[in-house]
């Protein structure tokens, strides 16, 4: 006679996540992407706003160096002619920008906020735009110093002398995250008997190098950066002189209905342009 085994329990083995038998709990808070560190728009020594562009292009003027020379004239001679001499620049302001659209039956049936959070997202990337437009522009600068490895207190000093032959005040000192690393292996900015401080070991950080301002920015990134690359860049610039920013159109969201396809979306625009005053007045230090 043959017996048959009767199960008397049942085991976490006959079922799976999200079956009738073990209904899969998702939670209601979205682990959000982190924020990038850019560079703040402080740094930059114009910013025109939509109301200042009437078109589609604008010119500005600058003053050519050393124009207009004083010459030493003998008795009775034709004192010579001079003139200070200009050039000028035009920006064109470039449209950036993305389309989202979802079903409206994905709105319903979400637990999360989803065009919403789209539209958040769309405005971070326009911000690491920004910040990837102000690296290019610095990028060409006149005055480029190859370090080796690591970059180095004569790095540092090069490009600040760069500047000031050229009759500029370096305020900020401009770095990605391996050019941070690099200062916090330098003795010299971290033990407390030479910086006169322990700023490097409370906060991992020094904010103030030589009298300029120390600012990070996230250069591993494709959004925020033209290329990874620019992790190991630190520029030197004089804020007053280097860089403006010219936006057409600010941060724009604009909300629009497709019922043909029952979707809503949002088209999330900007129209900006980074242009550089004078080369002189940055100079890049790039590491390997």
């Amino acid at each position: 006679m043959a017996f048959k085994k009767i199960q008397e329990y049942i085991s976490t083995e006959d079922g799976t996540g999200g079956t009738l038998l073990i209904p899969r709990l998702i939670m209601p808070q979205m682990i959000e992407e982190v924020e990038k560190t850019l560079i703040p728009r402080e740094l930059s020594a114009t910013v025109w706003g939509p109301g200042q562009i009437q078109g589609p292009t604008f010119v500005y003027n600058l003053e050519d160096v050393d124009s207009l020379n004083i010459r030493e004239v003998g008795e009775g001679a034709e004192i010579p002619l001079d003139a200070m001499t200009f050039s000028s620049t035009t920006v064109t302001p470039v449209k950036y920008g993305v389309a989202i659209r979802i079903t409206r039956e994905m709105m319903e049936d979400s637990q999360f906020e989803l065009l919403q959070r789209n539209v958040r997202m769309a405005g971070r990337r326009l911000a690491e735009n920004e910040n990837s437009l102000i690296l290019t522009g610095l990028n060409t600068t006149a005055n480029d110093i190859s370090g080796g490895a690591a970059i180095t207190i004569a790095n540092i000093t090069t490009a600040m002398q760069n500047l000031e032959d050229n009759n500029f005040t370096p305020t900020d000192f401009i770095v990605g995250n391996e050019v941070v690393n690099d200062l916090r292996n330098i003795d010299t900015f971290v033990e407390a008997n030479k910086l006169g401080s322990t700023e490097m070991l409370q906060r991992g950080f020094i904010g103030v190098i030589y009298g300029m301002n120390v600012v990070r920015f996230q250069g591993n990134s494709t959004n925020s950066a033209p290329n990874v690359t620019h992790n190991k860049y630190g520029y030197v610039i004089d804020r007053a002189e280097c860089y403006g920013i010219a936006i057409k159109r600010d941060i724009t969201v604009e909300n629009f209905d497709l019922p043909t396809f029952d979707m809503q979306g949002a088209v999330v625009t900007q129209r900006i342009a980074v242009t550089v005053f004078r080369t002189a007045a940055v100079s890049r230090i790039t590491t390997t």
